[in-house]
């Protein structure tokens, strides 16, 4: 087996098998990639069938090098997958990553930005342009729905239900999840539909795509990047501050409001609870309002 079929096959796998998105595909194959690159460069002719723990190991520790303990942490995650893949389909009787040890990584806390920020840089928009009605609208959904930015530039028109209050969201592994939108929220989407977006010529495929560029096509994640960057520059914030920042700016602003952290973990689309529960050391002031009101021990 040669390692291109092979990868060939295993991002089919992890589009077909486990409903990935494109970008999580990519990023598990880059991790492969650059363990080919590594055997090229030190003239180790190997198949994926043939390399072992001592191979992925001087590959590790080659990378160890170059990479901080998080980013290595990643990449052998994502190798141990490769070869989980190549294990289930019977190419392989072992994984090769099966006892290489993970570097020790403390839990990184989310960025998050206060609601007066998050204020401030909806105040940067101009609203005098068809793109400021669009971009406010945009931004709104983002942090009032905590959406991800993938979900945000693929929600369709027809995923708006907002007579019952929600909005139908696609999510990781195509799994579909309905999120309560605000009043103030609908009345932006509506008004940019009806008095912008209505006046876009749009490209075939996009006539439900709810946010449109100006050549009538679904915005790219990078476009929502430098439109969020360009607002916090005008702001005046320093934080580095990305389209996932207001999405960890929703659940924490919810959770410290005293919102259940099952209801955060369903609205975010979290498979695990555990994933949500990083939000728990955010900001521990509202423990202590949990306590104060809820305890008999006052």
């Amino acid at each position: 087996m040669k390692w291109q079929d092979a990868l060939h096959d295993y991002q089919l796998y992890l589009k077909i098998e486990r409903g990935l998105a494109q970008n999580s595909s990519d990023s598990y194959a880059r991790d492969v990639k650059k363990l080919i690159l590594f055997l090229e460069d030190n003239d180790m002719a190997l198949s994926p069938l043939q390399i072992n723990e001592d191979h992925i190991q001087q590959f590790i520790y080659h990378s160890a090098k170059l990479i901080n303990a998080r980013s290595q942490a990643r990449l052998i995650s994502g190798l141990r997958n490769f070869f989980d893949y190549l294990v289930f389909e019977n190419y392989r009787e072992s994984n090769p990553t099966q006892l290489i040890e993970s570097p020790k990584i403390g839990r990184k806390l989310p960025d998050t930005l206060s609601t007066q920020e998050i204020d401030l840089i909806i105040f940067q928009i101009d609203l005098s342009t068809p793109e400021g009605e669009r971009n406010r609208a945009l931004l709104e959904t983002l942090y009032s729905c905590g959406l991800r930015v993938t979900e945000l530039i693929t929600l369709k028109i027809s995923d708006l239900f907002f007579d019952e209050g929600f909005i139908r969201v696609l999510g990781k592994g195509n799994k579909q999840r309905f999120v309560p939108i605000n009043s103030r929220n609908q009345v932006y989407i509506t008004t940019y539909i009806n008095q912008i977006r209505n006046h876009i010529d749009i490209k075939k495929g996009f006539e439900d795509t709810v946010f449109l560029n100006r050549r009538g096509q679904q915005l790219s994640r990078n476009m929502i990047f430098m439109i969020l960057k360009k607002l916090t520059e005008l702001a005046g914030i320093k934080k580095r501050i990305s389209p996932h920042t207001f999405r960890h700016s929703f659940a924490t602003h919810l959770l410290e409001n005293g919102a259940d952290l099952r209801a955060i973990q369903q609205m975010l689309g979290h498979e695990s609870i555990t994933t949500t529960e990083i939000y728990m050391h955010v900001d521990k002031s509202h423990l202590r309002k949990v306590v104060d009101r809820f305890h008999p021990r006052k």
